[in-house]
């Protein structure tokens, strides 16, 4: 069955993902900003954006909190900033775009095996995903952007899958991107609540073997 209304176009860049390797004067700007984003990626892993201060982030680089705030106009381009980052490094270890099917959802439950060593930045992941449903949200087209990439790319990804035989019959490619991104997303929000509730890596393997005849 496919998915009439559904065009699958895989996008021309991962969310977050640079243009290149920055170089002359602005080479060691960026160096200042990536250190900061990792110091910040570290401290709202531990506990959050509400419980991890600014101030911590500052010290971790070695720097005054209007230092840290020079190299972002405001705390939203900061935390949008932070968000990208994290896309960064999930797309180092899932590279959506580049795999065949079967290990884009290998990957893809190992990395949700992963992100529960780091709850802080789970928890602001779901919260600036629901608060940016508001069009006037400072991470409104960041979200619109990563969903329109996860999708397209999981649709690319079970495309491959259903070439090979994968999908069981009634599921399109469109139709498992979806249903994976609101397990996921789901997962996420149920684990937080209660973390001893669920294992989100081995539900999300669950549901591909329920969509799948794969054996993950």
């Amino acid at each position: 069955m496919t998915d009439a209304a559904t065009t699958v176009q895989e996008p021309a860049r991962a969310p977050g993902r640079g243009r290149g390797r920055p170089r002359g004067s602005y080479a060691k700007s960026e160096e200042t900003r990536a250190a900061i984003l990792d110091a910040a990626l570290e401290v709202f892993g531990q506990g959050g954006f509400r419980g991890g201060a600014l101030r911590a982030v500052a010290e971790r680089v070695g720097m005054s909190e209007a230092g840290l705030l020079h190299h972002f106009k405001n705390k939203s381009a900061l935390l949008i900033a932070v968000l990208e980052r994290r896309d960064e490094l999930s797309y180092s270890r899932v590279p959506l775009d580049q795999l065949d099917g079967v290990a884009a959802l290998r990957r893809l439950v190992a990395l949700v095996a992963y992100n529960t060593t780091k709850p802080g930045v789970v928890d602001l992941f779901c919260t600036l995903s629901a608060e940016a449903t508001s069009p006037d949200h400072p991470a409104h087209a960041y979200f619109q952007n990563r969903y329109e990439w996860t999708r397209n790319s999981l649709a690319v990804a079970f495309g491959k899958v259903e070439a090979g035989g994968g999908l069981r019959p009634g599921v399109s490619p469109a139709i498992a991107a979806r249903g994976t991104i609101a397990m996921m997303d789901g997962l996420q929000v149920q684990w937080l609540m209660d973390r001893s509730s669920l294992n989100m890596a081995e539900e999300l393997r669950r549901y591909f073997r329920q969509i799948s005849t794969l054996d993950l």
